[in-house]
């Protein structure tokens, strides 16, 4: 019945819903029974491939090129007129499965969060939807054009973020203020989208029966193995034991500097005034490096990534209309992954493709399931993915063993890691407690200076440690510099849950590293198989909230930075 739409998404990239309706409107004749069940999931399967893929293709193209006119058309085709087709007749797919009253093995996940799918789909949303597809693609192209004059140089502000690396501290403060007045300059049109944003979002939720968006989208997330309560003793506990242990790292870092009072523009350069480390300088250099890696910690993951790279699945430098930030996404009918981000040289850069590398590898690992559904575990597992491969990685990242580095610039390089993981911490509490409360706020969040002065707010009780007083307004202003809260709203504890659980197995690693990789491809090949908490236990790691486990991996990262600085 799939033999007149095209074999490959790439030929299905200017299609309209007329095009894909009639294969819709077939899955809706078809029966289910025990004798067909296979067959109809098997090609229903097959059928969302294709135009999961076309969608992933049409949205990856308006990253690349903020400015393309020809993508802009297409994500416009589809946000406004297949996506919301697309949405029925899911739900109508949903229900036909649900009252068959069949189950498949290794179902229980999918049909656990088909019911709550079901429950929640209102039609009345779906054009609201759309509108905040819409709005979100905006934001893109707003920071996407953000460019700063500086030195007699026209520089993208992830090009700028190079020079907080520098050991010139009058530059760094230049640079710091310079991103930050540029930034000031959309203060007022991102305002307007938040609040546009806002009202769209809180009305889907009302429009689906619930009381505020955070109710609506921790459904909508399928977050069924948590509460908003535990995510709150999470936040208590990063301000228990992580808090304190980056105050430390401050002040270190504040000495070493010697520098009376720690400014925002100290907390990344090298606290020995060294040039940052610049692993490579073209995307090409990067990639054959991480090849060498990935090689390295396993050699079927390295053959995934060699996969992507010979068949042009990275788009991995910046450049001005590239949309910000790095992702990695499936394209499911070919069986692939691509990753996207902004490099500029850094390490930073290295890390980021060694975590989209992670994602990457799950998809690969996961992509043997039958079914539609099957294939993508809870978001909360796919970071331990990513932020365990980074981990998984640290120990190849010298020349001697496949990397870049020299012994002490890799021991420099996974002291900033793990560093950062301590530092994320904090920072990851002040993003969902601001979402948490920008949802529950009643109208109060439709207020800009409200926003800002919440953020302010939660600032200065997790971010310690630093003088954030100046330029004035720049504490305030720190949940517009983050993309989430506009275009992927209150999916950040994700990260929290996720670098806790990767810890976990990454202590497992500096005890048995074989068994520990072993345990985390098999959890990676479950996709979602299984439940969230099963799924850690898979990996070698606890679905925790709690101080004392949360305090046991800081000590060992602690321990972990005092052993490599003696190197």
């Amino acid at each position: 019945m799939l033999a007149s739409l095209p074999t490959q998404a790439t030929d299905m990239l200017d299609y309209t819903w007329a095009d894909i309706a009639p294969h819709a409107e077939a899955f809706r004749q078809r029966d289910i029974t025990p004798d067909t069940l296979d067959s109809f999931l098997s090609d229903l399967t097959a059928f969302m491939h294709l135009v999961n893929e076309m969608g992933s293709r049409i949205y990856v193209a308006t990253t690349e090129n903020t400015q393309d006119e020809v993508a802009k058309r297409r994500f416009m085709t589809l946000i406004q007129e297949i996506q919301p087709e697309m949405s029925r007749f899911e739900n109508d797919m949903n229900l036909k499965l649900l009252h068959s009253g069949l189950e498949p093995a290794d179902y229980y996940p999918v049909l656990r969060y088909i019911r709550k799918q079901v429950e929640i789909f209102r039609e009345e949303n779906l054009p609201l939807i759309s509108q905040v597809s819409e709005l979100e693609n905006r934001f893109n192209e707003i920071v996407g054009a953000q460019t700063v004059e500086f030195d007699g140089e026209t520089r993208t502000l992830v090009q700028m973020n190079l020079l907080q690396f520098s050991p010139d501290r009058a530059l760094r403060e230049r640079a710091f203020r310079a991103v930050h007045a540029r930034r000031l300059q959309d203060r007022e049109a991102l305002n307007d989208l938040w609040v546009q944003m806002f009202k769209l979002r809180q009305q889907i939720a009302r429009n689906a029966g619930f009381d505020n968006f955070l109710d609506y989208q921790w459904m909508n997330y399928g977050r069924f193995d948590y509460s908003v309560e535990d995510t709150q003793r999470f936040h208590k506990a990063i301000e228990q034991v992580v808090v304190p242990a980056v105050n430390r790292l401050n002040e270190k870092r504040r000495r070493a500097l010697g520098v009376d009072v720690l400014k925002q523009w100290d907390v990344l350069v090298d606290t020995y005034n060294r040039e940052p480390l610049k692993p490579f300088q073209t995307g090409a250099e990067l990639t054959a490096g991480v090849q060498r890696i990935f090689d390295a910690v396993d050699p079927e993951l390295g053959g995934y990534f060699r996969i992507m790279a010979d068949e042009g699945y990275l788009d991995l430098e910046n450049r001005p209309n590239k949309a910000p930030g790095g992702y990695c996404t499936s394209f499911s009918q070919v069986k692939r992954s691509y990753i996207f981000m902004n490099a500029v040289g850094l390490h930073d850069d290295l890390q980021t493709m060694l975590h989209e590398g992670g994602h990457a590898f799950h998809n690969f690992e996961a992509f043997h399931h039958p079914y539609v559904g099957q294939h993508h575990a809870p978001i909360e597992f796919c970071e331990v993915a990513s932020m365990g491969m980074e981990l998984f990685a640290q120990p190849y990242l010298t020349a001697e063993r496949g990397g870049f580095y020299s012994a002490k610039d890799a021991a420099r390089a996974s002291i900033e890691h793990l560093e950062g993981m301590l530092v994320f911490w904090p920072y990851m509490a002040v993003v969902d407690a601001f979402q948490q409360w920008a949802y529950t706020s009643g109208d109060a969040a439709l207020d800009p200076a409200n926003c800002d002065a919440k953020w302010e707010e939660l600032w200065h009780r997790f971010k310690q440690g630093v003088d954030y007083s100046e330029p004035a307004e720049w504490a305030k202003l720190g949940w517009h510099r983050k993309l989430h809260i506009f275009t992927v709203p209150l999916y950040y504890i994700e990260y929290g849950i996720a670098q806790l659980g990767a810890a976990q197995v990454w202590a497992n690693s500096l005890q048995d590293h074989a068994a520990a990789l072993k345990a985390y491809r098999r959890a990676l090949a479950l996709g979602n198989t299984r439940t969230l908490p099963q799924l850690f236990e898979a990996a070698g790691a606890k679905l925790s909230f709690d101080a004392d486990t949360l305090g046991r991996m800081v000590e060992l990262i602690e321990s972990k930075i005092a052993e490599l600085e003696a190197i």
